[in-house]
Order: C-alpha cells, then structure tokens, then sequence
C-alpha cells in the first residue's frame, strides 16, 4: 500500500508543477495581452502542458527560454463470439489459468476509445460483487484508478475518465451529443473494451435470434476505460496524451511507485491519418513519446495498424516499442443465397432469416413499385422510404433495391431497407449492386425480415435480366405482371472455412516510414495479425459509429480496431501468467511464435483487389502480417526472447537518420551517447534493413525462459539477393541466461524491391524461434 505521506507528497509534486505551467504561460503571454487556453498539465509520464494559442503565440513558445520541444496537435480517428476457440484459448491459456472464470484475473485492461456502455452485459460486476464497493480496486495490487461516475465502477469496470478538453477548444465537442462523461455514444469504445476483456459466454441475440456467445479474450481481467474519442469527430492527440498519462504507472523519484491509475496494459483502437508532419521522425511526435513512458512503467501497449490498406506505407503506428496490429479474416463467415425461378441459384450476404416455406415470391423492382416520388431525399431504388411506394403493389413481393454509394457515403442504410419492407408488408428485399466496388464495401448486418444483398455486378445483372425478361409492361413502360420469382435462404447460420486466416483487404501495410517523407525505417510493421473481421463484441443502444446497429446491443463490424484488442487481451493473459516479464519480452513471445500458416498448414495468403467484388488472394508478406497470426497458446513457451528496454530505446532514436540530438533530448530529456549507432541495432525478434550497401552486421541477444537448457542450431531462409549468416550456428543456453548472435546480412545484388526470409533457432525441447528478414538491398557487396 502507498501511505498518506507519500501521496502527500505526489499531491504536492503535482501541484507544483500545475503552478509551474501556470506562471510561465502567464509570464509567457501576460504582456502581449494576447488570450490563451490552457487545457490539460501533463505531470504523470512527461512534464508539459496542452494550450489553445493562435499560429504566431506558438511561435514565441517555440522560442522561449525552457521550452524543449513544441507540436501542433492533430486529430486522430478510430480505427466475437467465435475468436476465443478459434485461437485456441478454451483450451489453451484459459486451461492452464484455471479456466475462463479465472483467465486475466488481477490485470488491468485500460481502453482510450469512446466510452463504455456500464449496463452491458459484458461489463457486468456480478462476478466481483465482493469487489463492488467504492474501493473498486479491491484484489488488484497496484491499480489506483476510480470513476469519474461513482456508478461506473462496479468490480469488473475498475476505472472510468473521460478527457475532452482539446476537443472542446476545437468546437467540435457537443455535450448533449458527445456525452460529457465516460459513457459511450458510438459504439466503438464499449466493442473493442468486450473484445478484450469482456465477460465470458454472454449471450448475443439480435432481432429474437441467437448468435452464440461471447467472450473477451481475457474475461477475469479488470477494465478501465478512458474515453478520449468522440462519435461525429474522433479525437485529438492532446486529449489522448492525457488519457495516456492518466491510465500509466509512473515511478516518482525511484522510491514511491504505482501511482495515478497503473493499467497492466493498454489498448490504442485509435491512429493518426497519416505520420505526424509536426516533429522530425514519426518516433518523436508527442504520441509515441507518451506511450514510450508508459512502457517505460511496463504497460504494454496495442495499438491498430490503421485501415488503409492493402497499400504500401499505410501503417499509422510507427514505434517498435509498440504492438502494432494487423486485421486477418477468421474461419466463420455468413454466406446467404437467392434462388430464382429460372433455376438459378445467386450469391450474396445478409444475416437475415429465410422467407417463409419452400414457396417463391414474385419480385418487383423498386422503380416499378413508385407510387409517389416527386419530392425524396434518396432515391427509391435505396429503398429508404416507404412513402415512396405503392404499399398494394409491394405487398406480399420480394423488393428488388439497389446498394449504391448512398450506403457507403450518403447515410442510407440495409436497416432502414428492412424496415421499407416491413413497413410495406413485403416478403423480403434483394439488394443489386451498380458496381463490385460497392459491393465489396458490403459486410452483413442483422436484420428481422428476409434479406439479401448481391455483391458481384455479374451476379446483378443476371437477376435483373431474369426479372425484366419475366415483367410484363404496357405501352407506356409501365410493368403490368411480375412474373419473376425467388426465395431467400437462411443468413444467419455461420459458415466455417478451414483456410484461415488471412490478411484482411483494409489492413495497412508495411513498410515502416520514420518521416513524414515516408522514407523507410529499419523496423518491422506491423508485429502481428489477429481477428478483425465481423467480430461479435458489445453495443451501445444509442451508438453511432455503425447506423445498421443503432439500438442494438452487440455489433458485428470489422477493423483493425477489432484486430488490437484480440492483442491486448492475450497480454493480459500473459501477464497473468508472468507478471515480472517487460512489455518488450511479452510482445516478443507473442510475435516469435506467431503462424505465417493458415489452418491447413498452407502459407498464409493476404487480400487485395480485384476486378470484381470478391478480393483476389495473394502470397502474403511480413509487411502484410508483421511476424504471423498469433498463437496465444505457443506464446506460454517461446523458448527464447528478445528483450529492450527504454534505454535501448532512446539508443535506437539516437540512431534514426535526420533526428538530432538536440530533438531527441528535448522530446525525452536524454542524451545521445557516441557514436549511435543503427536503428537496426535495437534488439527486435525481427531483422529490418531499409536500405542495404553491401553488408551489415546486426546484433542481437537471445534470452531463455525455458524450464530446462537447451541446445539451439540457426536455420536461415535467405531473402532473395541476400545472404545471411550468424554466429554461433549453434549454441546450448541455460534457463535465465542469454547468448549472443552476430548476424552478417550482405547484399548479392541491388534491387528497387524489399525480400523477405527468415532466422529461426529450432531448439532440441521442441521450441522454434522465428525472426523475419526483410532487407532492401541497394548495392552489392564487394569485397574489393
């Protein structure tokens, strides 16, 4: 326990610095009489300060004396019933920790999104009712945290803030929409906080059906959330930073520790656009500086690898002391069906019941069924509107509507279709699409009548060909019969497909940038796939951030967002398991032991696009995947791992190309020692070389946390154009001891393109450590 002199005393040290901010921004400004905002005093993990200041104000904070470092803040945006068994959790880490009741028991999972909804089922503090009084932290041993809203914490939520001062200074943060509390209004915040750590077997039914099941990936484990994001507008950086450094340990003059909240691990569902154009190296902006102090505490920290792929350089998580997450498809889809009169049998997707009997229902076009469309918002062939319509003309019909980008840009929505149809009395609906562009935009959404969108043109046209060769019109164009018929299968049985996973077509890739330039780091981005594609997780009624689940209480969306928290669980676990591991050891079992196989045992593939709806599938790469898909059961055991801490990390910054000393010691207050050495240096479970001329050698220190000692022999897949070698070749390490390797990497030739291969030391007790190659080779090495 920390006594009342030493909180005292951090009180004190608090204040001080509070003042401190006060007195220089006064004494900074006072005699220009120009206005300031100050809006949050960073005093945890950085000392600093966020202000509201006009272009040229800043500029005379740049130059006054103490100042070490300025940055414009910049916005960021957001970035499961079946994930546990599929990653093998049940009887895997679960087993070994006593079951689900008893997995992440003691871990704090903090979440910086959009909230929590407290009255969900998944947050419910049943199972901790002896913990459910004001001291929520009951049974943990060093969180601090509370609730903002006493009614927040209930013994599963441990910890509830929200932060909004940035946004408020923007204009952009509404109170009566955006909630001036942790409660969440969009829906993101509460899906990603029950992915990783939701409690176990919570039934999902939507519409009067039955999902499954859910499960967060650690569901013992705590949650404290820290709402720095917002429904309309996402967040900035400054509320975020505050976030950051509320959540974090913080050692206080070396004596006192585990002060302000002190989460076990971080969850960042949540990026930036593109790299921060306001510092010198994407590794300085005052984002990664945060997380670099939480780490220093020994949160380990996930973050989503963005959605922009499957382009090149598309990754928004830029440090290597941070788990950054890529989005693979697992093995469960949802598949439905249409059945036409012709006999022919159409494709498509929607989680909608089947229409009733075996019987065909004749369809009609949209367009054929107008009865009032002189004043309307979307067009009637969106469906939006039942007004619209001939309610006679519809009844009883299967509605034949048109996805097109109204769905994707223009607010219209599959829900509101189903609720036209029921509206209308119809059977069902058919959604066509006018280009597979559309269509590949289409995920499925829960729906209570018969339903079914058609993703591929190809298919579309034939079903409209088949409905206008059987309508019969008038002179006047007018249809007179509707001939074509059809019925809609069940979508909302789950399909399962053993060629999983693979990485999702929206996951960004790789290469690493460390400049806003987007020149090439030596780092490997991103670390690792998980699931984040139609993840089941918990729902807030009033959330927006997905219109086809308003109202809802589970959604099933996609998103390397959904892919980060599947991470930050499996943390959780692992520091259960091994609670005095560093960040960088539990990221590193997590990534040597990772799967560049899929479920057949076939090299995994990675999405990317095609002339169609579907997505083509090609061989994937570690700049699609980072390590592999992880495999939280074989990161129990890794054998070996690689460890850093922040020295070694202020080490690598002192080594990134263009950064001087002078930026590095005001973004952490250290200094540079001589020489520095190369980004490559730093002791990563990978091997990264940007821009290779002729040879390099990389150093790097292998760690034992195996039971028994073990004889290890290196096995190299060389790149293309490389060849690698190590020494030893061979060596025998005893538990707790370290070896070091001495890896040559020479160029053979040059090339505009990165290879990949890979070292893996394969242990005589069964363990196989796997570090991915990837090298740009730019000129060959010659030995003249």
């Amino acid at each position: 326990m920390i006594s009342s002199s030493t909180k005292n005393t951090v009180e004190l040290y608090k204040s001080r610095l509070v003042q401190q901010h006060d007195k220089f921004l006064q004494e900074t400004f006072a005699s220009s009489g120009a206005g300031y905002q100050k809006l949050y005093s960073y005093h945890h993990l950085i000392n600093g300060f966020a202000v509201k200041l006009q272009d040229h104000q800043a500029d005379t904070l740049k130059s006054a004396p103490g100042v070490m470092l300025v940055q414009k803040d910049w916005r960021v945006s957001k970035l499961t019933t079946h994930t546990p068994d599929f990653l093998g959790l049940p009887t895997g880490v679960w087993s070994q920790q006593g079951g689900a009741g008893n997995a992440g028991d003691g871990i704090v999972v903090g979440i910086i999104d959009t909230g929590i909804d407290p009255t969900h089922p998944s947050f419910s503090g049943q199972a901790f009712a002896s913990n459910s009084s004001s001291n929520t932290s009951s049974g943990l041993k060093s969180f601090r945290g509370s609730c903002e809203v006493a009614s927040f914490c209930n013994g599963k939520i441990v910890g509830a803030r929200h932060f909004a001062a940035a946004a408020t200074a923007s204009g952009n943060f509404n109170a009566s929409v955006d909630f001036d509390s942790p409660l969440d209004g969009d829906g993101h915040g509460s899906h990603t906080a029950s992915i990783a750590a939701g409690n176990y077997n919570v039934p999902v039914t939507i519409n009067g059906y039955s999902y499954g099941k859910a499960s967060g990936m650690a569901p013992r484990a705590r949650i404290a959330v820290y709402k720095a994001l917002y429904r309309q507008f996402g967040g900035f950086v400054a509320d975020v930073v505050a976030a950051i450094d509320k959540a974090s340990k913080r050692n206080f003059r070396k004596s006192f520790h585990k002060l302000i909240d002190g989460v076990d691990v971080l969850n960042l569902s949540v990026g930036p656009n593109s790299p921060p154009s306001s510092s010198s190296a994407t590794f300085l902006n005052v984002f990664d500086m945060a997380i670099l102090a939480a780490v220093k505490q020994g949160v380990f920290v996930a973050q989503a690898a963005g959605n922009g792929g499957p382009y090149p350089r598309t990754i928004v998580s830029f440090s290597p002391w941070i788990a950054t997450v890529a989005a693979g498809l697992d093995d469960r889809s949802y598949p439905n069906y249409i059945s036409l009169g012709n006999a022919k049998t159409l494709p498509g997707v929607g989680l909608a019941p089947p229409t009733p009997g075996s019987s065909t229902y004749s369809m009609i076009l949209a367009k054929d069924a107008v009865g009032n469309s002189s004043n309307y918002f979307f067009s009637p062939n969106d469906c939006q509107d039942p007004s619209l319509f001939n309610a006679q003309l519809v009844k009883g019909k299967v509605l034949i509507c048109t996805f097109s980008f109204s769905f994707i840009f223009g607010g219209a929505t599959v829900h509101q279709v189903a609720a036209t149809v029921a509206n209308l009395s119809a059977v069902g609906f058919v959604l066509v699409v006018e280009s597979d562009l559309a269509g590949s935009k289409f995920e499925p959404v829960p729906i209570s009548v018969p339903g079914i969108v058609i993703t591929t043109s190809e298919s579309s046209e034939e079903l409209l060909r088949y409905y206008n060769s059987s309508t019969t019109r008038a002179a006047n164009g007018k249809a007179a019969s509707f001939n074509a018929t059809a019925k809609i299968g069940n979508g909302q049985e789950a399909v399962f497909n053993s060629s999983a996973p693979q990485v999702a077509l929206y996951s960004s890739r790789g290469p690493d940038v460390r400049n806003f330039a987007f020149q090439d780091a030596d780092v490997l981005k991103p670390n690792i796939l998980a699931p984040g594609s139609l993840i089941w997780g918990a729902w807030t009624p009033s959330g927006t951030d997905e219109p086809n689940f308003q109202g809802k209480n589970f959604a099933l969306v996609s998103g390397t967002s959904m892919a980060s928290p599947h991470v930050a669980g499996i943390a959780a676990l692992l520091k259960k398991e091994f609670p005095g591991r560093s960040p960088a050891v539990i990221a590193s079992a997590m990534m040597t032991t990772a799967s560049t196989t899929d479920n057949r045992g076939s090299p995994l593939l990675a999405q990317h696009p095609s002339s169609s709806a579907s997505s083509d599938l090609e061989s994937a790469t570690p700049f699609d995947y980072g390590h592999g898909a992880i495999n939280p059961k074989a990161a129990l055991d890794p054998g070996l791992v690689f460890d850093a801490g922040y020295g070694d990390y202020i080490k690598f910054l002192c080594a990134v190309p263009g950064v001087n000393a002078t930026a590095i010691f005001n973004a952490t207050r250290e200094r540079c020692s001589q020489p520095a050495g190369l980004m490559s240096d730093l002791n990563l479970p990978s091997i990264t070389i940007s821009s290779l001329g002729g040879e390099r050698r990389v150093p790097r220190t292998a760690t034992s946390v195996g039971a028994k000692t073990e004889k290890y022999r290196v096995v190299v897949t060389n790149p293309a154009g490389v060849a690698v070698s190590v020494k030893p070749s061979a060596f025998a390490v005893d538990p707790g001891r370290s070896v070091s390797l001495g890896i040559l990497v020479r160029a053979r030739d040059s090339s505009e393109e990165f290879s990949f291969g890979e070292m893996r030391l394969v242990g005589d007790l069964g363990h196989t450590v796997r570090l991915p190659i990837t090298v740009l080779r730019r000129q060959a090495y010659s030995s003249s």
